[in-house]
């Protein structure tokens, strides 16, 4: 039996038929639509609007959630997989996908009323509709409770004033879920973009997810309705709970960028040749190549159990901090090796090493820094919060 370099733990006989069907379905899209345009957006710094089509055709916005809403009813490892294959090809359509499914439809879904959810749920899930999520301000990233964004009462509406920062989807969405402070705590608002006195910019400049979309939110006393106001989400446990959906999908993710890394690493050493045979024939690349295999085997394997958790309702958030900090860095540290030994040629995107780690250098930092989730799982083995 030849093992498949990518899954040696056979892996792929623990899904389902199902999940199975999913992820080939992600992998073609990413092998025909998207690693042949990749370089180029991110060379470019542009995101490649051209697929977000595509991608609901597929079924990939929103699709976890039930078909009456537009969604796919995919379960946990289905997902997982569909972001695998995606960030496989780039974090940046990851990003998409991810801001727009478990940041933007999740929180319509599981706090909002049900006119919200059949007004802007199924055209989300058909890609008409492209949303963002408005959490993180210059002076609250790791620490959202102290936002400064305000939410005031005026008569029957809300007026919104404050500024966001480092917003996926920000120059392209045409609705913002905004969080904000009230006087009742912390409250979830569905902001059309094109409301008077909301701005955004695009944030220049970027070494990392050139090919995704980040921008700056400013809201000048945005007024909306009170229908606009998530009804279900009361204080920071709301948000804080589809960051929580988010970062599952990133423990999956990172996987993708690993084997991506790694298989560009294998065939390039295998055929570089130096001193007269192949780079791959030596024994320290051959070490270093196993123990990156040991390292995505490992996290396939948490990966895997994480998904079958919450598919069980078990699922914990310490569990996804986790997965979050072991995967992304175990990938960023490979695509990082993986660049070194490409030589020369593994600092242009011709290759995808270092494409992966100047994305996963945002990916280890965005929903929740990696030092962020050590201290989660530090206070759940001590009791004790180092915050």
């Amino acid at each position: 039996m030849v093992l498949d370099p990518s899954d040696l733990y056979d892996l792929d006989a623990e899904l389902t038929p199902e999940e199975r069907a999913v992820r080939e379905s992600v992998a073609r899209f990413v092998d025909t639509r998207l690693l042949p345009i990749i370089a180029e957006c991110f060379d470019a710094g542009r995101f490649p609007s051209e697929l977000v089509g595509e991608l609901a055709g597929l079924g990939l916005l929103g699709s976890t959630l039930p078909q009456e809403f537009g969604g796919g009813g995919l379960g946990p490892v289905a997902y997982g997989l569909v972001c695998q294959e995606l960030e496989r090809g780039d974090s940046g359509l990851r990003s998409f996908v991810s801001v727009q499914s478990s940041l933007c439809m999740y929180p319509i879904h599981a706090y909002g009323s049900e006119e919200q959810k059949r007004r802007w749920l199924p055209p989300m899930a058909r890609g008409e509709v492209i949303g963002c999520f408005g959490l993180t301000e210059a002076h609250a990233g790791s620490d959202p409770a102290s936002m400064r964004t305000q939410a005031r009462r005026d008569g029957g509406d809300w007026l919104i004033r404050g500024a966001k920062t480092w917003i996926t989807n920000g120059s392209i969405a045409q609705l913002a879920v905004v969080w904000a402070r009230t006087g009742a705590g912390v409250s979830g608002f569905l902001v059309p973009t094109d409301a008077r006195g909301f701005a955004r910019t695009p944030i220049p400049r970027k070494m990392s997810l050139r090919a995704s979309d980040t921008a700056a939110l400013y809201l000048d006393d945005v007024r909306v309705p009170d229908s606009a106001r998530l009804p279900g989400a009361q204080g920071l446990k709301a948000p804080l709970g589809c960051l929580t959906q988010a970062r599952y999908g990133i423990a999956w993710g990172a996987i993708g960028a690993a084997v991506a890394c790694h298989r560009e690493a294998i065939a390039y050493t295998r055929e570089r040749v130096l001193f007269g045979r192949p780079v791959a024939a030596t024994q320290s690349v051959q070490l270093r190549l196993a123990d990156m295999a040991r390292r995505i085997t490992l996290a396939q394997l948490m990966a895997l159990r994480l998904g079958r958790l919450k598919e069980s309702g078990r699922m914990q958030p310490t569990q996804v901090s986790l997965a979050k900090w072991n995967n992304v860095r175990t990938a960023l540290d490979i695509a990082r090796e993986c660049r070194d030994l490409l030589g020369a040629a593994g600092i242009t995107t011709d290759h995808a090493a270092i494409r992966h780690a100047l994305n996963l250098e945002s990916v280890i930092t965005y929903e929740g820094t990696e030092t962020v989730h050590q201290l989660v799982v530090g206070r759940e083995l001590t009791g004790i919060s180092a915050f």
